[in-house]
């Protein structure tokens, strides 16, 4: 029996052409199977192997360790999970697996007992705890929103802001709110407005949906993200009855995206109705505040008036006592004047110049300045000074007897000739030395002028020899 010719293929061939006929369906990329564990196993790797079955079929699946936030958890004999991913060819054993990605719990009762057991872990691990939750700041600056960018959400936020306090910044870091990618996204965003630290508060926010459409808020990825955050978070997911684990592990829930927006800002309306009312506050307090301190003022100017002096009476007795003390020094002041006109008077009496100017003179040795008072005190060749009230004459003793010399009129044979002053005292004429005068050898008779009558020189009457008067 002859066979056609045909073309003959290896078993790699047939196993890769396999493989990518799977991987390319576009039905079989993209899948949810629902079914019941069963064989799981861990590989030292970390990957998941089990197999998904039903009533009549069962399915080879693994899930990778890679894929955080799948649900691993949920993945235990005997439970009923749903599970996405796409199929694939594994040559080396020629099987056909089904990758999986994502695994949820089967049915909504499912889901809820799931979210409770995550509650549980985590409530007990302390990320719901009160003590760890910071306050919100009164006046935000900027306000941070992890959101989708295309969602009611983000415009509700906005418009709230606006309204309420538009002197805050807003912030947007965008994400995938729904999805198998959403909660890693969510976290990614989270972290980067903490990272960037330029927000004051971070408001995440989502529109109401199912809970399988709110269940990326619920993911462990999620609620840990919002724990490690520095910036307060304040949550704002779903409806006023949707609860989910962001909203647990938050600084602050809000039941809506717009309440979440009214609760980060203060109202401006408010504010301005708040500073208005201090104003009048203090305004009220300042009047009051014056009208209490000019009533002091006013007692106290009462009391110090009825404090006060008589200062007209006292002006009086000080001008009395400015008087008294006046004509006290005027009376002092001439008594003193009369004692000094006393003093003077005694004093021009018992000036030496003024005895001199009457007529009277003092006879001096010229060696030793003694004044003479008796003719025992010379001798014979002494030199002598006679002071009178216009000057002085030399004078020498002769044979004990006082002679007399005039001035010569020639000036080398001359003798010197002191001018005593009207101030001159007794004392100080006594002190003054006069040059002693050596009497010439040979003396030669000068021409002799008849002297003039005056008080001085008029004829006197005859004196005992060797006598002179001197008073």
């Amino acid at each position: 029996m002859a066979y056609p010719q045909q073309e003959i293929f290896t078993v790699s061939q047939v196993t890769t052409h396999l493989r990518e006929l799977l991987e390319s369906h576009p039905f079989l990329s993209d899948l949810w199977i629902v079914g019941e564990v069963s064989n799981r196993r861990a590989s030292p790797a970390g990957h998941t192997y089990f197999t998904l079955k039903d009533s009549v079929s069962s399915l080879n699946c693994v899930l990778f360790r890679g894929n955080v936030g799948s649900g691993a958890a949920l993945l235990e004999n005997g439970k009923s999970v749903r599970t996405h991913g796409r199929m694939s060819f594994y040559e080396p054993r020629g099987s056909i697996d089904f990758m999986v990605d994502r695994v949820l719990p089967e049915g909504e009762g499912e889901l809820a007992r799931e979210l409770e057991r995550l509650k549980a872990r985590l409530s007990q691990e302390g990320l719901f705890e009160e003590s760890r939750k910071r306050p919100l700041p009164l006046f935000p600056q900027v306000v941070g929103v992890v959101t989708s960018p295309t969602g009611a959400a983000w415009q509700d936020i906005q418009n709230v802001i606006r309204r309420r306090y538009p002197l805050a910044a807003l912030l947007l870091s965008p994400t995938q709110v729904q999805g198998l990618d959403a909660a890693p996204s969510i976290a990614a965003a989270l972290a980067r407005l903490d990272g960037a630290g330029s927000a004051d508060v971070i408001i995440l926010a989502r529109g109401g949906g199912s809970l399988e459409d709110l269940w990326p808020f619920n993911e462990e990825a999620v609620a840990r993200a919002v724990f490690g955050s520095r910036i307060p978070v304040v949550s704002g997911v779903g409806h006023e009855t949707d609860f989910t684990i962001a909203d647990y592990v938050a600084d602050r829930r809000a039941p809506t995206p717009s309440a979440a927006a009214e609760l980060v800002v203060p109202d401006q309306a408010a504010l301005r109705q708040a500073v208005s009312e201090w104003a009048d506050r203090a305004w009220r307090g300042v009047a009051r505040t014056a009208a209490n301190n000019r009533g002091d003022v006013a007692n106290l100017t009462r009391r110090l008036d009825s404090a006060l002096p008589d200062l007209n009476g006292l002006k009086r007795r000080v001008d009395d006592l400015g008087d008294a003390v006046s004509g006290g020094f005027r009376n002092r002041l001439q008594l003193a004047r009369v004692e000094v006109d006393g003093l003077e008077r005694r004093l021009r009496t018992l000036d030496p110049a003024a005895t001199l100017r009457r007529g009277f003179s003092v006879v001096q040795r010229n060696d030793t300045g003694q004044v003479i008072t008796t003719a025992g005190q010379v001798t014979g060749g002494d030199a002598l000074t006679i002071t009178l009230a216009d000057g002085t004459i030399p004078a020498t003793v002769i044979d004990g007897i006082a002679s007399e010399l005039t001035q010569s009129a020639t000036p080398e044979i001359a003798a010197p000739t002191t001018t005593v002053s009207n101030d001159t005292t007794l004392d100080s004429v006594a002190d003054t030395p006069t040059p002693e005068t050596v009497p010439d050898p040979d003396p030669e008779p000068e021409p002799q002028s008849p002297p003039r009558t005056t008080r001085r020189n008029r004829p006197k009457p005859a004196e005992p020899p060797g006598m002179e008067r001197l008073f």
